[in-house]
């Protein structure tokens, strides 16, 4: 094992999310997870997306028909009997996402308290065994993403150097504020990540800059460039970290994960 990280002092449930699509949430998730998990921290990904990319990548089976996070959310099923450790990497656990979750944001329409299914489901299971909890939204504001917003304390915001990148934060922003206010007051956009990031160009600088003015210091140092390697590694069901760790995208995404566990929680 590589040298040892700090362990926050409790469970640390991060929700990473950005409705705009093609930003690098899933990335972003499976590659922090993948590189705290190598440095000591026990990590467990909640795949709430219905594309189920998070589980391709991490190589767990989320073939239909397969428990999965909707059985939790829609059934009450315990987290604890579909969280399934991933092959190969200690300390690291996902629960998969199956193509039936698309149906949940119908389905929880009618329940009770349906936008806290997910945290009821998250405090059922014992999280004293773990350092993070990182829920993997989908690229939309519905009910699925306000369930991982009432779940966690912390949101991760993964924001791509590119144009328009700043338009649209503003109706998620809009979004954590009413989630704090009505549903979870303990919430609070903690980390923001920049992503696909082009040195080549003026305008990924500028939004660089732009995005550390407005935010301040939940900007982490890291900025993730983009690179092929980061792209293709899904496809042979690993992480970046796994599949090429002396890519670019790998030692960013490394140097990321090392600032996220090194960084206090201040209030």
């Amino acid at each position: 094992m590589r040298e040892p990280w700090p362990r926050p002092g409790r469970c640390r449930i991060m929700t990473i999310a950005n409705q705009k699509g093609g930003v690098g949430k899933t990335t972003t998730a499976v590659n922090l997870a993948a590189s705290l998990s190598q440095h000591g921290n026990r990590v467990l990904v909640v795949d709430l997306d219905p594309q189920g990319n998070a589980s391709t990548a991490l190589d767990v089976d989320h073939h239909v028909g397969r428990e999965s996070v909707y059985n939790s959310l829609v059934e009450d099923r315990p987290l604890s009997e579909i969280v399934t450790e991933v092959e190969g990497m200690p300390g690291l656990y996902c629960a998969p996402a199956t193509i039936d979750l698309a149906g949940a944001e119908i389905e929880l329409v009618p329940l009770v308290a349906r936008e806290s299914r997910l945290s009821r489901a998250i405090e059922s299971l014992d999280v004293s065994n773990l350092d993070y909890v990182l829920i993997d939204c989908p690229p939309s504001l519905g009910l699925l993403t306000l369930n991982a917003l009432v779940a966690a304390e912390e949101v991760l915001i993964p924001i791509q150097c590119e144009y328009y990148a700043l338009e649209g934060l503003e109706q998620l922003l809009r979004t954590v504020e009413l989630v704090r206010a009505h549903l979870n007051a303990n919430l609070r956009i903690s980390t923001i990540l920049l992503t696909m990031y082009d040195g080549r160009t003026r305008l990924a600088t500028q939004v660089a800059e732009d995005v550390r003015s407005h935010f301040g210091d939940v900007v982490l140092q890291t900025i993730i460039p983009r690179s092929v390697r980061v792209s293709e590694a899904p496809s042979y069901g690993q992480s970046v970290i796994t599949y090429d760790p002396a890519s670019t995208g790998a030692v960013a995404y490394a140097e990321a994960a090392r600032e996220l566990a090194h960084r206090a929680i201040t209030a």
